[in-house]
């Protein structure tokens, strides 16, 4: 049987930022996992991803949550790292 890590491990972002999408999308890390594979294959995905996980530091911050947030720019920074492309023309 296929376990969550398997999915995971195969997807085209890491754990974290997988949680990320979960948490933006109120979704299960399996269903993250399977969507941001996708997004990371469509024209403009990994921007959208970019901007979900902004969505999410904005969201922390709203709630006065820095600890969070500080996790999730971490996220992003490391996002933004393996994935350049993503700090290009995002969607506003």
């Amino acid at each position: 049987m296929i376990a969550i890590e398997d999915i995971e491990d195969m997807s085209a972002l890491t754990r974290v930022e997988i949680e990320a999408l979960a948490e933006h999308e109120h979704i299960t890390k399996y269903d993250a996992a399977l969507m941001g594979e996708y997004l990371m294959h469509t024209h403009h995905g990994p921007q959208k991803v970019h901007e979900m996980i902004c969505d999410d530091i904005r969201a922390a911050l709203h709630r006065d949550d820095l600890q969070h947030a500080t996790e999730l720019f971490a996220v992003l920074r490391g996002f933004l790292a393996e994935n350049p492309e993503a700090a290009r023309g995002v969607r506003r």
